[in-house]
């Protein structure tokens, strides 16, 4: 095993890769820590399509999935992303051959406890795209995708081909213990396992007990195996945890590798293929909902909204007023994490969701450019002061630094435009950035299985078969909507549509923004601060005048913001503008003089925040019910956690396994015990 610079277990240590030279000439990476190769020294995607595609019959399995029906494969040892790049491949053809794929999805959950750094898998992909092109879209999208090297769940959604992928960082046996799944027929589980490991002699942790374990506890009641390996420790661990296995050829000069099926039907893993169509458990859970009613268009129903059709699922977006007219519709917002140190990361959410919020919203830029519109993430970074922090410089040099690293005093200043600032300490985001909201809008509601309408949702009443949504229109006309589900995206609303819903914290929060001249410009920060606020320069663009009073083309600073609890006014106050002032002038005293001390004239935007008494969201099903759910209380960070929360809501809404573990679900439930007493005010 490597060695760590971190006593902590679940601190990611990056694979060592050497490149060695086969007897054939080519050039091959091998890991120091295993003392193995990665793939065949002969044709290590052959070997891949042999031993994991063939192996668990997934041709015929996939083409044979049911409209909506999801197919979830399990891995262990994501290396190199091969195995991956052939079934990838493989469900794109199908899907381009079988017109009732379109809506199949499949579900391609990894483990990895020493992943292979970016530039590293750059190297041995590209070697693949060279000898393998038909995976050259997959590799550039994987590589582009990659995720930073932290413990965890890190989850790619490929929706283009209705692939996802989740890559769970570290230990594999403790990885598959997070994913959630339930007592019911329709929990979530796993169609088929890649045993892809390094060989027992060099990595006994990946075929321990505990790995067969939760084999047998998540596997559904036709699940197959394969692997490479005939070891006696393989075939033990299959035999005692409700697998049957079966000796078959093995690729090219290696004699055997072992297939296998849950006990209960090995006798119809020897039947025709025709026996692995879905079962009625399967078919059942195929019946999801069509349609779904959104209520609240702020930053987590437009995240829901684009979760649920991203599945196939229609959406109804609901509002009283308009999209983002609530605390959402912020000119800009800043996309920088509350850091933890490193070995809490896997499962503290503001690492969580700022990771998987970067990741979606360079994605929704590439939507952006082929559509000529407004970018939905400037990367700009953000320094942070380090003025009210969880963490120190000696903790954040035990992240990778293209999340988080301390830079030079000289540096600091040079970069943040600071001059008499002491920046010794500081944490510098390389990744950090301005979300726009009106683009961001713009390119959910321009999804074809998006509807907003605007209705003043007065009541919502489930029965065994759908729920239905009565309300008023712009016109005052009464309306309803029927719906299978129904999620509540409405901030402190949420508690008035649905008294089981916790009645939250209510917080007026007041953002500022004001035009310097040019001599203010000269000594103002050039990126992102953090404080005990923050500021930013920005400049309006095209849109951002529907919700704010901006000049637009105009470079502005804006200022985040007040805090004030139990108000839910949202008319502007000049005082709270002077709150915004001090916070900045009081963190960076050199700054007084250059902010004016008149704030009449500064624009503003005030909205009321919703807040738990553990920080934390509420994700789930309402206490009760069956068909309806809530997406609630993101406090100040809806940008950093409403695009993972909303990914987990939909997991869980449409029985999949979710990017976040159980004890993070149990952490959002809305019927957490945190949250069955009322607020003390």
């Amino acid at each position: 095993m490597p060695a760590s610079n971190s006593a902590y277990p679940n601190v990611i240590t990056p694979a060592r890769i050497i490149w060695q030279t086969d007897d054939t000439g080519n050039t091959v990476p091998f890991s120091k820590e295993f003392g193995d190769v990665y793939f065949s020294h002969a044709n290590g995607l052959a070997e891949s399509r042999y031993v994991f595609v063939n192996g668990n019959r997934l041709s015929e399995r996939l083409a044979s999935l049911a409209p909506y029906q999801s197919f979830t494969i399990a891995e262990l040892g994501f290396g190199t992303g091969l195995n991956l790049l052939a079934v990838w491949q493989l469900w794109c053809e199908l899907r381009a051959t079988y017109p009732h794929l379109a809506t199949a999805r499949l579900h391609f959950i990894t483990t990895e406890k020493h992943p292979i750094a970016l530039n590293d898998l750059t190297q041995i992909l590209t070697l693949w795209g060279e000898r393998a092109p038909e995976l050259w879209p997959m590799i550039d999208q994987l590589l582009s995708a990659y995720p930073v090297l932290i413990a965890g769940c890190h989850r790619l959604n490929f929706n283009d081909d209705n692939l996802t992928l989740d890559v769970w960082l570290g230990d594999a046996a403790a990885s598959l213990a997070k994913l959630k799944t339930n007592s019911e027929y329709n929990s979530p589980s796993i169609d088929a396992w890649f045993l892809d490991g390094f060989a027992p002699s060099c990595n006994e942790s990946l075929w321990a007990s505990a790995i067969f374990t939760q084999m047998q506890r998540l596997s559904t009641t036709n699940a197959t195996a394969a692997t490479y390996s005939c070891a006696g420790v393989v075939k033990r661990g299959l035999q005692d945890h409700g697998f049957i296995f079966k000796k078959i050829k093995g690729f090219g000069r290696k004699r055997e590798m072992l297939t296998a099926v849950v006990a209960d039907q090995a006798t119809k893993d020897l039947a025709p293929t025709k026996d692995l169509a879905p079962t009625k458990d399967q078919q059942d859970a195929t019946e999801k909902s069509r349609h779904t009613a959104v209520i609240g268009a702020g930053i987590s129903g437009l995240m829901t909204a684009w979760s649920l059709a991203n599945r196939g699922i229609r959406v109804n977006l609901l509002d009283k007023v308009a999209p983002l007219a609530g605390a959402s519709g912020n000119p800009r917002a800043l996309l920088a994490p509350k850091m933890t140190p490193i070995h809490h990361a896997d499962e503290h959410l503001h690492t969580i969701g700022y990771l998987y919020s970067t990741r979606l919203y360079r994605q929704l830029n590439t939507i952006a450019v082929k559509e000529n519109s407004a970018p939905i993430l400037e990367p700009t970074g953000a320094l942070d002061l380090l003025t009210k922090a969880n963490i120190d410089t000696t903790q954040i040099a035990d992240y990778p630094n293209d999340m988080a690293t301390t830079l030079p005093d000289k540096q600091a200043k040079q970069i943040s435009g600071l001059q008499q600032q002491d920046l010794t300490d500081n944490l510098y985001l390389p990744q950090s950035g301005l979300v726009n909201p009106q683009a961001l809008k713009t390119i959910v509601l321009a999804h074809p299985l998006i509807e907003f309408r605007q209705l003043a949702v007065t009541n919502i009443e489930e029965s065994k078969t759908h729920v239905r949504i009565k309300g008023m229109d712009l016109q005052g006309h009464e309306l309803s909507i029927d719906a299978d589900d129904a999620v509540i995206c409405a901030a402190y609303e949420s508690h008035k549509l649905d008294a089981r819903i916790f009645d939250c914290r209510k917080i007026r929060g007041q953002l500022s923004w004001f035009t310097p001249s040019a001599e203010q410009w000269a000594k103002l920060p050039k990126i992102a601060l953090k404080y005990r606020g923050y500021c930013t320069p920005f400049t309006p663009i095209d849109g951002d005048e529907v919700m704010n009073d901006v000049c637009l083309d105009t470079s502005q600073l804006l200022l985040g913001a007040s805090f004030v609890r139990n108000d839910i006014s949202t008319e502007l106050r000049g005082n709270e503008y002077d709150i915004s002032r001090d916070k900045l002038v009081s963190a960076i005293p050199e700054l007084d003089s250059v902010i004016p001390t008149d704030t009449s004239q500064w624009q503003g935007r005030a909205g009321v925040r919703t807040q738990t008494p553990d920080y934390h969201p509420i994700v789930g099903q309402v206490s009760g019910s069956r068909r309806v759910w809530v997406m609630s209380a993101m406090g100040a960070k809806g940008y950093a956690f409403a695009p993972i929360c909303a990914e987990a809501l939909v997991s869980l809404m449409t029985r999949d396994f979710a990017p976040l573990s159980t004890a993070m679900l149990a952490r959002l439930a809305p019927n957490r015990e945190r949250l069955q007493t009322p607020l003390d005010l």
